[in-house]
């Protein structure tokens, strides 16, 4: 004898005489708007029917997307972020896999990632969002995308135009104001050297923390070096950046070491780790709204200025 599948919801009456559905799963009620036993039985049936049918719906698709891959039901979302980083691994630049592995750290995604991918729902995504930052939205937007695209989500929970706008925060250029205050704080002479060197050649922090002696080309005068976020390009497609620099690098670069590494210190650090310093830095001295990378903005401020 075929077992019988329990009722989602059952019938029960408000002492004023208004019939509700009580939602056995949830523990949630709602009103049926209705003081007609005959009628509120009828409602409920079509709602526990609704349910069995979806319930069924979704055992035969879940049966035949088994059949196609075997493991399509077990696959979670922290196995997706892990399938990610090792390609990232493979061939992204380690800052790449670096920042993946932060995401993989979020806490709004925690409850996310134990789940399967074929139990989740567009609430469980919206409800992460919601939870987590812009950091949050911009990853897990890439981590969905990831696994419709290897085939393991059948189709998109959350479709494109539906994903919460990623809205990020206000950024601008540091001032020279704010800059020479940073500057006669800092005791640090390789921390000074090199904010002194991101405001004259607006690179990028990585880049410039790593530039070693080698780079610098004395007889010309210039500094070439190749971005770190296109390493996991062609080579062919890949063109290094040449600075020319005047007699205020010239300076600076005379205090740094003659070989190996410009910044033996700070190129041994994570990017996190060198703007959680700088953030501090800025903190102390009541400087709000930049990062190392608003040095970027001030020479574009400046360029702009002068015609470029």
């Amino acid at each position: 004898m075929k077992q019988q599948m329990k009722n989602r919801y059952r019938l029960f009456k408000r002492g004023w005489g208004v019939y509700y559905a009580f939602n056995n799963e949830t523990g949630n009620s709602e009103s049926l708007h209705t003081r007609d036993k005959e009628e509120a039985t009828r409602l409920v049936h079509a709602m526990n029917e609704a349910g069995r049918m979806t319930a069924m719906s979704t055992q035969i698709a879940r049966a035949y997307l088994t059949a196609s891959d075997p493991e399509i039901t077990k696959r979670t979302w922290r196995f997706v972020v892990e399938e990610i980083i090792k390609l990232k691994i493979k061939g992204a630049a380690g800052s790449t896999v670096g920042r993946w592995q932060n995401a993989s750290k979020d806490k709004a995604l925690e409850s996310l990632f134990p789940m399967a991918l074929l139990e989740t729902r567009a609430g469980h995504i919206l409800k992460a969002i919601e939870a987590g930052t812009v950091s949050t939205n911009v990853y897990l937007r890439r981590i969905h995308n990831f696994a419709v695209g290897m085939g393991w989500l059948p189709w998109p929970l959350v479709p494109k135009k539906m994903w919460p706008k990623v809205v990020y925060q206000p950024k601008r250029a540091i001032t020279p104001g704010e800059h020479q205050k940073i500057i006669a704080r800092e005791r640090n002479p390789e921390k000074r050297d090199y904010y002194e060197l991101l405001w004259h050649l607006a690179g990028a922090q990585s880049d410039v923390a790593d530039l070693y002696a080698g780079d610098v080309d004395w007889s010309d005068w210039t500094i070439g070096y190749d971005r770190h976020k296109l390493k996991d390009r062609p080579a062919t497609r890949i063109k290094p950046a040449i600075i020319h620099f005047g007699e205020e690098v010239a300076e600076i670069l005379n205090r740094r070491p003659k070989s190996g590494p410009l910044f033996p210190y700070l190129c041994t650090l994570p990017e996190k780790d060198r703007a959680t310093e700088f953030h501090q830095r800025c903190r102390g001295l009541g400087i709000q709204g930049v990062t190392l990378h608003s040095y970027r903005y001030a020479w574009a401020e400046r360029a702009r200025k002068c015609g470029f």
